[in-house]
């Protein structure tokens, strides 16, 4: 993981998979990425054994730093914040040196491969209309077909680089021009889905079944629904075309090995399928009492029992 001095246990998903694995009685092993060193065949990480507990003012305790092979663990869990890019790439190719043998979560050939706002593609017919390009005579062409727009970073994450333009805009072409300045990578335009002011619901799966949903609302004067930017959190009830997206996603979320994900919906589109760092399990168990970690360690220790 990220940095444990730097996180915001009051909603770190990860900190509550900390505290489940801890509760279980599992011995815990923290590194950071840059921690990580492939020497020959062996993967080895520097970093600590770590007591954890739920007080933000005292809420880790670190043991001695020792150089361990991460082979001889059990479970390895892939939780590096993005951004997605070849720094997280590379920590994807060293894990997957022990997967499966050591159980890997989630598995990162598959993580590479399914970068959120790429791997929704896959169900094009339950999201809303999307582009992908750098050129902006499509760009143009895509506004006047649908009128409200959403144009943001390809690999972006926490709603940062979000933009709606509508029809009237007049600052596309400054706009495509900025991204164009900003990274030789193409980005994503999509259709303004107007059900976002009922908000987003973040819904998350534990090995492709449904374990809990929160639903964020966005901040007056802001487009953006997600928690890093201000956006508040609501109780969520799922609907018959949520349940129809989760069904369909559930059997390939399995198939890849990407036992825990969060995917992002909008009215009745899928927008995002988040496999790297998913959030929201802290705000789930507030709301509901649904404790999505204790979920995520069963589905752990189940695959570990049957291998």
């Amino acid at each position: 993981m990220d940095p444990i001095s730097k996180i915001s246990i009051a909603r770190d998903s990860t900190f509550a998979i900390l505290l489940e694995a801890q509760r279980r009685g599992h011995d815990i092993f923290y590194y950071i990425p840059s921690d990580l060193t492939l020497d020959g065949d062996l993967l080895v990480a520097d970093g600590y054994s770590i007591r954890v507990q739920d007080k933000p003012e005292d809420c880790y305790a670190l043991g001695d730093k020792k150089t361990l092979n991460l082979a001889q663990f059990d479970v390895v869990l892939l939780r590096q914040d993005p951004p997605f890019d070849m720094a997280y790439i590379t920590t994807t190719y060293l894990l997957e040196r022990i997967h499966p043998k050591t159980l890997v979560i989630n598995d990162p050939s598959h993580v590479r491969n399914a970068p959120e706002k790429l791997f929704v593609l896959d169900f094009l017919d339950l999201m809303p209309a999307t582009i992908i390009t750098q050129n902006s005579s499509h760009i143009r062409c895509f506004r006047e077909r649908y009128g409200d727009i959403i144009i943001k970073p390809l690999y972006g994450n926490g709603g940062t680089g979000v933009f709606h333009l509508r029809p009237d805009d007049k600052n596309l072409n400054s706009l495509i021009e900025m991204f164009q300045l900003l990274s030789d990578e193409p980005f994503i335009t999509q259709q303004y889905c107007h059900e976002v002011g009922q908000g987003d619901k973040r819904i998350i799966l534990v090995d492709g079944k449904v374990a809990g949903a929160i639903n964020r609302i966005h901040s007056v004067g802001e487009v953006r629904s997600n928690m890093h930017v201000g956006g508040h959190v609501e109780h969520a009830e799922l609907t018959v075309r949520d349940h129809e997206i989760c069904n369909r996603l559930g059997p390939e979320l399995r198939k890849r090995g990407l036992l825990f994900t969060g995917i992002d919906v909008i009215g009745p589109y899928l927008t995002e399928i988040n496999v790297t760092s998913p959030t929201g399990i802290r705000e789930i168990m507030a709301f509901t009492g649904i404790d999505v970690a204790s979920f995520i360690w069963d589905a752990i220790e189940s695959k570990l029992t049957t291998t």
